[in-house]
């Protein structure tokens, strides 16, 4: 393949609104108390032998809807681009706006209330306004690209851990306390490698950096203010450091079972914080950072302004999870425990309305309601799994160079991503998770010691299926190395 020279072209939008909206990440409804921080979309353009546009959002996952509506936005404004080439990911925030009509297999925005009693935007409504603006960043990106270089590197900064611990029974949970004589272990990796990628404009100045590790920005996540969680105190501490104007493209890789919080050492940590005197969203800023600045000067060494650049836009067809009979009858079971809690609350909000003068009045009723639509979907996928056994899902594999971009759009258990790395014939990788809607991805030893997050109810797509998509992955990266 002819290299050719690359153009680049950045920029970045806020997507806060400016009326209250359902917040995003729990099961109970979280009706926005205001704004800790903006919630931002940042787009990178890159043409050359290829085109890709890369936006990384401050939102819990991305929707079908708003992919394609910000793709059917762009397609009269940004002069030969093709919209198949834009794709987005979600950082996995928990205190973003709701993305989603359905997010719990149900069609019903408010769960289980009006969004007039709540006192919210749309979901739908969001979709669309955020949509156009996002698009409009991928224009201005796109329209604005101009030659330029970039160069990257791979640095550490401990940021994500393992969330699940195993029993000496051999029985995982999600958090909970493991001051527990029946603690045995952790059930699986962290990945504390943050990936970077640095562009440099034609004048050799540093214009962005693409910053990529496992961990979701799930710091402070039940908090019912709007925030980017710490990808915004990342953002303020990269632009102290390298320059005000500095665009920040943040990506989750492989994550699924991550998180930014400890479960066990808790004390240890907390006194160093409060020894530093940083928050523990501004610790993990301040680490990040610090990778950044110790790789950025070796970046420099190998700038790449002229480079083989692929884009492969595909469809893999992943088989659902298998489900069984005895799932749905334990899952029906529970919903219609949460179903019964449901209707009761509901009464009783009727015969006392005055109940919804309570601050967060809202909370028991909704948990029971979409808690109990996630037990219902299992039912439903069981149905569909005897007709459409398989489901498409639209992945994308980049070669920059040397480097490979690969994204999935599920919550992808860090395994799956530590096997791409060992086998792929790239220098470095970009793993992208939730570039779509998809939920987690267990592994089976996930799958054995259950909870939260391998679960039936948990899971659209088993260990079979994210094992295929490894092999698929792989494949594609292969593909592009052999040109």
């Amino acid at each position: 393949m002819e290299k050719k020279k690359l153009k680049i072209g950045w920029a970045q939008v806020d997507i806060t609104p400016a009326e209250k909206v359902l917040v995003s990440g729990q099961f109970h409804a979280r009706v926005s108390e205001g704004v800790r921080d903006p919630i931002t979309a940042t787009a990178l353009a890159l043409e050359g032998n290829d085109q890709a546009v890369m936006v990384s959002c401050d939102l819990v996952t991305i929707s079908d809807e708003l992919r394609d509506s910000v793709r059917a936005a762009i397609s009269e404004h940004a002069p030969g681009l093709d919209p198949k080439k834009v794709f987005l990911n979600a950082t996995h925030t928990h205190t973003a706006p709701e993305p989603r009509h359905n997010a719990f297999g149900t069609a019903t925005e408010g769960a289980g209330l009006s969004l007039e009693e709540l006192g919210v935007m749309s979901p739908g409504v969001y979709i669309r306004w955020a949509a156009e603006r996002i698009a409009g960043a991928v224009v201005k990106a796109w329209n604005t690209r101009q030659e330029g270089s970039f160069g990257y590197g791979l640095g550490q900064a401990v940021v994500g851990h393992n969330r699940r611990w195993t029993s000496t029974g051999g029985v995982s949970q999600m958090y909970g306390n493991t001051n527990n004589p029946e603690f045995s272990h952790i059930e699986g990796y962290e990945d504390h490698s943050v990936n970077l990628l640095f562009t440099w404009d034609r004048e050799n100045r540093l214009t962005g950096v693409v910053v990529n590790l496992a961990c979701p920005s799930q710091e402070s996540e039940s908090e019912y203010t709007l925030s980017a969680d710490f990808w915004h105190e990342t953002r303020l501490k990269l632009r102290e450091m390298f320059s005000t104007s500095l665009f920040v493209l943040p990506q989750c890789s492989p994550a699924g079972d991550q998180s930014p919080h400890h479960i066990f050492r808790k004390a240890a940590e907390e006194r160093m914080l409060r020894l530093a005197g940083r928050s523990s969203r501004e610790e993990i800023a301040f680490r990040i950072a610090a990778a950044v600045s110790a790789v950025l000067p070796l970046a420099e060494k190998e700038k790449h302004s002229q480079v083989c650049f692929s884009h492969l836009v595909e469809t893999v067809e992943l088989p659902l999870r298998k489900l069984t009979r005895a799932d749905v009858e334990e899952a029906l079971k529970e919903a219609g425990k949460l179903k019964e809690e449901y209707e009761k609350l509901k009464k009783e909000l009727e015969e006392k309305p005055e109940l919804k003068n309570q601050p967060r009045w809202y909370v028991r009723i909704t948990y029971a309601y979409r808690r109990a639509a996630w037990f219902e979907n299992v039912a439903r996928r069981y149905q569909q799994q005897q007709t459409r056994p398989n489901q498409p899902y639209e992945i994308h594999v980049l070669r920059l160079g040397e480097v490979a971009f690969a994204t999935n759009p599920f919550e992808y258990f860090l395994d799956y991503g530590i096997r791409i790395h060992a086998r792929s014939p790239a220098v470095q990788n970009f793993l992208i998770q939730l570039a779509g809607p998809g939920t987690y991805v267990p592994t089976e030893r996930a799958v054995s010691g259950k909870s939260y997050g391998a679960v039936p109810a948990s899971n659209h797509i088993g260990p079979e299926g994210g094992t295929l998509l490894v092999e698929k992955t792989l494949e594609f990266i292969q593909k592009l190395w052999s040109e």
